[in-house]
């Protein structure tokens, strides 16, 4: 099969999420197919795995819409976009589309970092569905992260296509941490400091934490730490690190008590299996998502709650309930990995070239029913 992944995503001097997840799928499905990638930057490709590219526009650019003429002349069997925006106009292969979540419909401001007219069409968009529904239902396929996500897809009606699940895995060594080593009574949070990741209450639960103290990984505006500063409860102790490389954050994960977030909206919750994946127990909002990531591998907590979030963090304070909290984290990660993930990529890949064959009235490829 030759497979077409769109990079253009990855970001230049770090990851985020999609630029990981794209990473990791394109080093795991080039073990199983032809894979060329997308970029628009030579800046992108160290953070990439080594495999042909073809260098086109950027996908925020005007010419995005006309995209698929230059990847016509790879001569794809599939192509796969980790996001739902790529354009399609004249395509001559079937498409894959990507929706992680539904995050943005409840909070609809963009993030920051992103141009003023992009903030602004991000934010009209997220207002009804219609939009999202007609890009998706350009695809041959569509895939998601999660079976939480999918559902609330299909509740919503946002598209008439097929959708298959391609999971998020942890990406890097995440090496199983110590059972005998006393964990240092420290709590980390990995992620965005956006107002639905609810940061707000993780400060608040400190207030009852006196003996534990709070990480805070990612990097942080200066206006958003100095809001979050001024919700610390006194005496609580917590420590702002303005983001950590690769190997602090899994330093730091082999020594603490607990990975902590009570986030009110997620489509997957990646850092959970990075704990999860090392033995690291895992303190999470009491939804859905988390509750198909984590299911009984985690303590979970209302994300209004302080003490409540409070009284689970003190239950791993405990050697013995701890104990058994990392062992059920390592048997529940164990269902994540990049090559499983490839696998239900290229399945896919198989369905979507199959539907547009079948749609052409054609025989199909079946190269793609791997896995």
């Amino acid at each position: 099969m030759k497979l077409v992944i769109d990079a253009r995503y990855t970001r230049i001097t770090h990851h985020d999420g999609i630029s990981r997840f794209t990473a990791g799928l394109i080093a795991a499905a080039s073990e199983l197919a032809e894979v060329t990638m997308l970029i628009n930057d030579p800046r992108q490709l160290p953070m990439l795995p080594d495999v042909p590219y073809l260098k086109v526009s950027s996908p925020t650019s005007p010419l995005e819409p006309l995209v698929a003429l230059r990847v016509n002349k790879l001569n794809p069997d599939v192509v796969f976009s980790p996001m739902q925006t790529m354009g399609t106009l004249g395509r001559k292969y079937p498409v894959i589309l990507t929706l992680h979540d539904l995050i943005y419909y409840s909070h609809p401001h963009a993030p920051k970092f992103l141009p003023a007219p992009i903030r602004l069409g991000w934010y009209l968009f997220h207002q009804v569905y219609w939009p999202q529904r007609w890009l998706l239902n350009r695809a041959d396929a569509v895939a998601t992260v999660s079976n939480t996500t999918a559902s609330l897809m299909r509740e919503h009606n946002l598209t008439r296509k097929h959708i298959g699940l391609v999971s998020n895995a942890p990406s890097g060594t995440f090496a199983r941490r110590s059972e005998t080593a006393e964990p240092r009574k420290t709590l980390l949070y990995m992620g965005s400091f956006m107002e639905y990741k609810n940061v707000e209450t993780l400060l608040a639960g400190m207030e009852f934490l006196p003996d534990f103290e709070l990480h805070l990984l990612s990097a942080i505006a200066d206006q958003r730490r100095s809001e979050l500063e001024q919700r610390i409860p006194e005496g609580a102790r917590v420590v702002f690190h303005n983001g950590v490389s690769d190997q602090e954050y899994e330093e730091m994960l082999g020594e603490c008590t607990a990975l902590v977030t009570l986030s009110r909206e997620e489509g997957y919750g990646l850092p959970l299996v990075e704990a999860m994946s090392m033995g690291t127990p895992v303190v999470a909002t009491d939804m859905p998502i988390f509750r198909e990531v984590a299911d009984d591998a985690a303590l979970f907590a209302a994300p209004d709650d302080p003490q409540g979030f409070a009284a689970q963090v003190r239950q791993l304070a405990d050697s013995g309930t701890w104990s058994l909290f990392s062992r059920r984290a390592v048997q529940r990660a164990e269902n994540y990995s990049w090559e499983r993930s490839a696998r239900q990529l290229i399945e896919l890949a198989g369905y979507a070239s199959n539907h547009r064959a079948r749609l052409k009235g054609g025989a199909g490829k079946t190269s793609g029913a791997m896995g």
